[in-house]
């Protein structure tokens, strides 16, 4: 049974504390290999998929929930929320809702300089989400700074800048099959975020359509950055 909190309220689902939280339970408590972990979480269960580099754990892929897609929204407005011009958006996809266990809007714009320049207007987005499923964008482009990677994504809120989002890469797997924003419904690709706060991460996102439903799987390496003892 696992739970997670922000300072302000309980998450049902967020992708760092499930990668983290299984990695931890296999080296700390379980102290031997295992094939998958699953997380009983508020939002349901999250199997967790444990690839290994010799001894260590490398890659964990987490299976998210089915995604579900709500409301389409306004390039107009949403330029004005982020601090672009109309043009920077991919007007080819729609600003969209969309969930894996918490809601994000799916954000698509044309170029890597836009993604850059990116500036929320938090206290009118906020605003303007009163009602709304979705808090925060995803903002992402297909100019990545690697060529080896796929997808250059952005998550801003009111207080930060999130190094690596595994809940929103999890919706943006949904939207990118749905929509099929590589040309195909199967989607196998890296995407960057967290270079502007000087912490570069890699998001590893897998989709097919199965049934009427979408397969997501995102996935990531997790690393120790603090430990400490209750005495």
């Amino acid at each position: 049974k696992v739970r997670s909190f922000t300072p302000e309220s309980e998450l049902p689902f967020a992708g760092h504390p499930t990668l983290g939280t299984a990695y931890i339970a296999q080296k700390e408590l379980l102290k031997e290999k295992v094939d998958e972990l699953t997380l009983d979480m508020k939002a349901g269960m999250i199997p967790v998929e444990f690839n290994y580099d010799g001894d260590e754990p490398g890659i964990l892929w987490m299976k998210q929930l089915n995604p579900v897609f709500g409301s389409t929204h306004s390039v107009e407005k949403f330029a004005e929320f982020l601090g672009l011009n109309v043009e920077d958006f991919d007007t080819e996809y729609p600003i969209q809702e969309v969930s894996t266990g918490v809601y994000f809007y799916m954000v698509p714009l044309k170029t890597r300089d836009a993604l850059k320049r990116v500036k929320v207007d938090s206290e009118r987005l906020e605003e303007y989400s009163k009602g709304k499923n979705a808090k925060w964008p995803l903002m992402f482009c297909k100019e990545p700074e690697s060529p080896e990677n796929d997808l250059k994504a952005r998550m801003l809120t009111a207080f930060t800048e999130d190094p690596a989002t595994g809940s929103a890469n999890g919706c943006l797997t949904g939207y990118l099959v749905k929509h099929k924003y590589f040309g195909d419904s199967t989607i196998n690709v890296r995407v960057e975020q967290g270079a502007e706060i000087n912490r570069p991460s890699i998001l590893y996102l897998k989709g097919s359509e199965v049934g009427d439903g979408i397969s997501v799987e995102v996935g990531g390496k997790v690393a120790y950055v603090a430990k400490g003892e209750l005495v």
